[in-house]
């Protein structure tokens, strides 16, 4: 059995050879076990795919099922695991202490911390604030037993606000509060990929389907070092349920034809069979 420490090292180690890794996003138990089985060598969950499997929007899941979440799928997998832990279920800085705390409870090798607030009337948090609940979260990491991989996003391109410049900005000071690792969502060309990486010195996470025609070779060598596809597999998923289901309400079972094997799914969960 792989102990946290190996695998917080395991996790650190992607981060600090060369070129960029893929770091899939598994929804639930099952998805986590099957992308272990092919071969990745980390994963990150997906709020948006977790909160579907609920029947729920994203951001619709509470503070203790998302803790629960992570705590299932770091126990169904020998790989390092990293937590989308979106606003830290709190606005002020010391709940985004005593989340990152629980956090570290679960077998998680590190998180994300975003600085939209979520809800209904979600908003971008004030500069000043949105530091300081990194501040906030890098000192409970140093207070933590175990290493833990804090990344600190700026959600301004994701959530409509155009303003790359205001983006650089937070995350030069998400990495002058000591994040491990800096995430700016919808990254949209490679160009803004190069500027952002250019800007700052920690490693940068790129939700690689975001950015237009790029490749995971392309996003290597622009800079990016961690390449994540957020809720995308699970919206994959979803399409080819939605696909097989249109197909078997008009009565027919070509859908079939691209169905996984139970054989190959055998495969996945269980290399050893």
């Amino acid at each position: 059995m792989t102990t946290i420490r190996e695998l917080a090292q395991r996790f650190r180690t992607l981060h600090e050879q060369d070129g960029a890794f893929v770091i899939p996003n598994p929804w639930d138990v099952g998805s986590a076990r099957m992308l272990t089985g092919l071969g990745f060598e980390a994963l990150a969950t997906t709020s948006a795919g977790f909160a579907w499997t609920l029947g729920r929007l994203d951001g619709q899941v509470s503070r203790d099922e998302k803790l629960d979440h992570c705590r299932a799928i770091c126990a169904a997998v020998d790989v390092p695991v990293s937590a989308d832990l979106e606003n830290g279920f709190g606005h002020e800085p010391d709940a985004v202490a005593d989340l990152i705390r629980h956090a570290a409870e679960t077998g998680l090798v590190g998180g994300s911390i975003e600085d939209y607030s979520g809800g209904a009337d979600g908003y971008i948090y004030e500069f000043d604030l949105a530091v300081e609940r990194i501040q906030a979260a890098v000192e409970a990491v140093r207070g933590l037993n175990t290493p833990f991989f804090l990344t600190a996003r700026a959600e301004n391109l994701l959530r409509g606000k155009t303003d790359l410049d205001d983006t650089i900005r937070r995350l030069q000071a998400f990495e002058q509060a000591g994040a491990d690792s800096l995430y700016a969502p919808a990254l949209r060309t490679l160009d803004e990929v190069r500027q952002v990486v250019s800007s700052v010195t920690r490693p940068l996470n790129v939700l690689g389907p975001m950015v237009e025609n790029a490749s995971v070779d392309e996003l290597a060598d622009a800079g990016a070092k961690r390449i994540s596809v957020g809720g995308a597999l699970a919206r994959a998923a979803l399409g080819g349920l939605f696909s097989a289901a249109d197909d078997l309400q008009r009565g027919g079972f070509s859908w079939l034809r691209g169905a996984a094997s139970g054989a190959e799914i055998t495969r996945h969960l269980d290399p050893l069979h």
